[in-house]
């Protein structure tokens, strides 16, 4: 499987997993016209795309979902909550939409997905596992809190996806009102570094790789959330791979915003 990060932050999400025969799509938050340039200068087939998952609907992620999926024409998958905020902003025209649940695999091509909760302000939130072969990946962005469940999925995993939005201080110094400051902090906001950095050393012994996403581009920097992570990491920092994915990815070398397993 390889992962690539097509964009990562407050202006858009979307991350293609690409398997041995095709791919699927986690959000959506650009334009279909971007997703679509973006896909080509990733070396990425859009015509392999058998569905679009999609985590929750904030803007951020699913900007460009109905009209990529109706244009793709392949289905939409997202826990019942997600699918009827999608259903209010998108309209019914939208393309088929399926329920997936929480805990429960489901099967697309060769991919095994299990959705599993996160902890965000939004309907029914979530992420997800994806498993071709005995190769698995686990996308965890948006979520204010690592839970039980939320590690316990990203355990099994070979490589994560995982959030580390702020950097505490930068956050706390920073231009935001005290409202949306709250709001980040809170259990249904966003992953500071330290709190990254805590779950990728319980983490150390179960994975190979890890991709630090969705970081703020006004309460973070690359640097200090790939320093928050390694020393986290501590003496397996050299045992697992860990890199930063970006807002405008250097797409046309593809290692930079992904990864291959």
């Amino acid at each position: 499987m390889e992962l690539t990060v097509l964009a990562s932050g407050s202006r858009g999400n979307c991350t293609c997993i690409r398997g041995g025969h095709g791919s699927l799509l986690i959000d959506v938050g650009l334009s279909a016209r971007e997703t679509l340039r973006r896909l080509a200068a990733a070396g990425e087939d859009p015509s392999v795309i058998e569905a679009i998952l999609v985590t929750h609907e904030h803007t951020d992620h699913i900007k460009g979902v109905d009209v990529l999926a109706r244009r793709l024409n392949v289905p939409i998958y997202a826990t019942a909550g997600t699918a009827e905020a999608l259903l209010q902003k998108c309209g019914r025209r939208t393309t088929e939409i399926r329920r997936c649940r929480y805990g429960e695999s489901f099967t697309v091509g060769d991919f095994s997905v299990e959705p599993f909760a996160t902890s965000h302000d939004a309907r029914e939130p979530c992420g997800f596992c994806v498993t071709e072969g005995d190769l698995r990946v686990g996308c965890c962005t948006d979520t204010g809190t690592i839970t039980p469940t939320i590690f316990d999925h990203l355990a099994s995993c070979d490589a994560v996806l995982l959030e580390s939005n702020h950097c505490p201080r930068m956050l706390e110094e920073g231009p935001y009102p005290a409202f949306l400051k709250r709001r980040i902090r809170s259990n249904l906001g966003h992953l500071s570094n330290p709190d990254a950095a805590r779950c990728l050393q319980r983490l150390a012994g179960d994975i190979h790789m890890a991709m630090l996403a969705h970081l703020s581009e006004t309460n973070n920097t690359e640097e200090r959330a790939l320093f928050s992570a390694l020393e986290g990491l501590g003496l397996y920092s050299d045992q697992v791979a860990v890199s930063v994915a970006e807002q405008d990815p250097g797409l046309e070398y593809p290692g930079s915003c992904g990864f291959h397993l």
